[in-house]
């Protein structure tokens, strides 16, 4: 068989593959459905669950099975998705209503994982058997085929409320992000029979049900006047504060007591939240804060700042509030897949198509249950006939050789070969007319139903059935009669599930932080070889100063207001403010740099450290391990970002040193081949910090500036490197030369 080679673009395969990959990732991951609010994960999980038979009323069962089943049937996706999905839906403080019963280690609002799987157990929660799960045998949802079409899977599930809003979501796809804050059942509730009475209301009509994200941390909304344009576009930044409650404690002191916190803050961020607040202290923006501790517990959260007597408690809250995460910002973006595409929804379009699908649940529900009764109603009329010429059926049945035979005869009146006591039996038998069902419900008919109370019995559920098939008859044609029906499962459901509101929403002015000038005070800076810097009071240092100097690479006498320029041979300069330095005791050990600005240790390495004030007049010169040279303002480096280009390197250039020299001095540029360059400081030239430079030193093939020295005016200096295999080189007997020529050769 011959080849058939079709081209093609690549880059149009390339693009349909990775439009392909988006839309799964898409649809099929990351986004929820409108209808239900869930991820095809979660959606999975609670089916497996409600599969397995784990309801709320009975025993835990392991979550490893229920991961391991799910995989295996409908999310071939990795263990580890489907137990952080089944986790989260079971942790009360990320979910306005928590749809899975955890038992064991499921996790801390503190950032704590939960356990592993295989020690952990779960059951379905009460809300979600009966609001989620409760009409999968009535063909309200259409189900489709799983990943290897072994199992059947529900496309959605019947969800009898808008979880979208209720639980939230969030979740990251291809190129689009989703972010839906949580509400209370209650008001979601109210704002549904609102729409469903009224088609006709507003988002800004709806918002009078529900007023605003009900988040299960509590904490406080302070932008009420923006949620009615986030509802309308379903985009926008809510702002969050968490609650803070002043305690009075013996000795007239006081304390603050934070007993809710932003939604953003769950997890690590609460101990991000207590480093920030121990800097404010650390760097003195607050001297009201004596002590810091974490008092929380399964039964709520409790951080409490200890303050000294005398503190002003309104203004150190306004600094939490400004400097700390203990307010921050909720990003809302109400994205989630509707009609099989992703659409950013306002509260009035999630709602509308929450109240769709409730109409096309319960029409498939009450098409299903009429059907039932339609159908028990033709066996019961059936029953009812045959009970009033039961005789005949009992001659019928005698005279027959088999149980066709006679149900041919109830069905269609064939009477041959059936023997009958009399030919008016044969001419009744010929005139029976029974439907097939009510023929096989009559030949299983037991002889007790004969009995008088049976009867009457069977006539009583007949007249119960008719009027069942009326009222579904009435609930399938009349939107009113329908609406009344959504309307009392939502009211059993708010009244047995319903909860106050945790969240406050209000509207609080913008925090104005009146900062009091730091006061000027001359301090030393010291840093020492492995990155490790701190500060101390003048007189601390001149009282441990041999100790100081010999522990320290960097010793820098400058104010408490200046900022610390750190050179790296990476050609970057970080910008490090001294009030961020820790200030304290001369034997503390110091934080490393790297946490205090962008130096990383791991990729660059610190060449010079110079103050800002010391710099800003002078110039610094600037050598690299190529040998290019110049001189750079010190002013320009006083600038607002923190991290600037030093200088402009070469391909595989590093800059060597950054020293502020004198004009008189000369600069000796050592090569790792052994040759010694001195020429005057004054010969390079004045650059910009962008620029690369000029050439400082004609170097030899393979050769590079390994080291760099400088002698002053009148100074003779004798420099003994190990490189140079203990070979003692007088810098100040060097031959003055040119710069960008070669040197002199010292045999080593």
């Amino acid at each position: 068989m011959g080849e058939n080679i079709i081209g093609a673009e690549y880059s149009e395969i390339m693009q349909k593959s990775y439009i392909d990959y988006a839309m799964s990732v898409i649809i099929a991951r990351a986004l929820p459905d409108v209808r239900d609010g869930l991820k095809p994960v979660q959606r999975r999980t609670l089916y497996d669950m409600y599969e397995l038979g784990i309801r709320y009323d009975r025993p835990y069962r392991k979550c490893a099975r229920i991961v391991g089943d799910t995989m295996g049937k409908y999310h071939p996706h990795g263990d580890s998705s489907i137990y952080d999905a089944l986790v989260v839906m079971a942790q009360d403080f990320k979910k306005g209503q928590a749809l899975v019963d955890g038992h064991g280690n499921f996790g801390s609002i503190e950032g704590d994982g939960a356990a592993a799987m295989r020690y952990t157990e779960a059951r379905l929660q009460k809300i979600t058997q009966v609001a989620f799960l409760a009409d999968l045998d009535k063909d309200v949802v259409d189900f489709g085929p799983n990943f290897d079409e072994t199992e059947k899977e529900p496309v959605v599930l019947p969800v009898r409320i808008p979880n979208l809003l209720v639980n939230g979501s969030d979740g990251i796809a291809v190129g689009m992000v989703t972010s839906i804050p949580t509400h209370n059942l209650s008001e979601v509730i109210d704002a549904v029979k609102a729409l469903i009475k009224n088609n006709k209301l507003t988002n800004a009509d709806l918002m009078k049900y529900i007023k605003g994200p009900d988040f299960p941390t509590g904490g406080i909304v302070v932008n009420q006047d923006e949620l009615l344009r986030i509802y309308e576009t379903g985009q926008g930044k809510i702002r969050l504060r968490g609650r803070v409650e002043v305690e009075q404690v013996k000795g007239g002191r006081e304390r603050l007591v934070i007993t809710e916190i932003p939604y953003t803050m769950i997890g690590a961020n609460i101990g991000k939240f207590l480093n920030e607040v121990a800097a404010l202290v650390e760097t003195r923006k607050t001297n009201d804060i004596v002590d810091i501790s974490n008092q929380s517990s399964k039964g709520g959260i409790r951080i409490v700042l200890e303050l000294r007597r005398g503190a002003d408690v309104e203004k150190l809250k306004n600094l939490l509030y400004k400097k700390t995460r203990l307010q921050d910002t909720f990003g809302v973006n109400m994205l989630a897949v509707a009609d099989g595409r992703p659409e950013t929804l306002s509260l009035r379009k999630i709602l509308d198509y929450n109240i769709d699908f409730q109409f096309e649940l319960t029409t498939r529900k009450y098409k299903n249950l009429l059907e039932k009764e339609e159908k028990k109603s033709e066996i019961q009329e059936g029953l009812i006939r045959a009970c009033d010429i039961i005789d005949l059926i009992i001659e019928i049945l005698r005279g027959s050789r088999s149980r066709d035979q006679v149900k041919e005869c109830l069905v269609h009146g064939v009477t041959e070969g059936i023997r009958f006591k009399t030919e008016k039996s044969r001419r009744m038998a010929a005139k029976l007319n029974f439907t097939e069902p009510q023929a096989n419900a009559i030949l299983d008919m037991r002889l007790y139903k004969l009995i008088g109370l049976e009867i009457e019995v069977l006539m009583q559920e007949h007249e119960e059935t008719l009027k069942n098939i009326a009222s579904y008859k009435d609930i399938l044609n009349n939107y009113d009669s329908m609406a009344k029906v959504i309307i009392k499962e939502l009211d059993a459901l708010k009244k047995e599930f319903g909860r106050p509101r945790r969240t406050a929403i209000e509207n609080a002015e913008e925090i104005v932080l009146e900062e009091t000038k730091m006061e000027e005070l001359p301090v030393v800076f010291l840093m020492d070889r492995f990155g490790y810097v701190r500060s101390m009071e003048e007189s601390v240092y001149e009282h441990n100063r041999e100790a100081a100097d010999a522990e320290s690479k960097y010793v820098l006498h400058c104010l408490n207001t200046d900022r610390i320029c750190i050179f790296t041979d990476s050609g970057k300069v970080h910008l490090l403010k001294m009030q961020d330095v820790p200030f304290g005791k001369f034997r503390a050990k110091g934080t490393p740099v790297d946490n205090l600005c962008n130096y990383n240790s791991s990729e660059e390495n610190f060449i010079g450290v110079f103050s800002m004030n010391d710099i800003r007049e002078t110039v610094l010169t600037f050598v690299t391990k190529q040998a290019m040279v110049k001189q750079v303002e010190g002013k320009e480096f006083d600038v607002s970002k923190r991290t600037t280009a030093a200088t402009k390197l070469q391909d595989g250039d590093q800059l060597l040193t950054v020293y502020a020299a004198s004009e008189n001095a000369h600069i000796v540029l050592a090569s790792e081949n052994g040759y010694f360059l001195c020429f005057p400081v004054s010969e390079i030239p004045m650059k910009k910090k962008t620029a690369v430079g000029v050439r400082g030193m004609k170097l030899g093939e393979d050769d590079a500036v390994a080291e760099v020295y400088w002698v002053e005016k009148g100074a003779d200096k004798e420099i003994k490197e190990a490189s140079y295999k203990d070979k003692t080189v007088s810098l100040a007997k060097l031959r003055v030369a040119s710069r960008d020529t070669k040197g002199t050769h010292i045999r080593l």
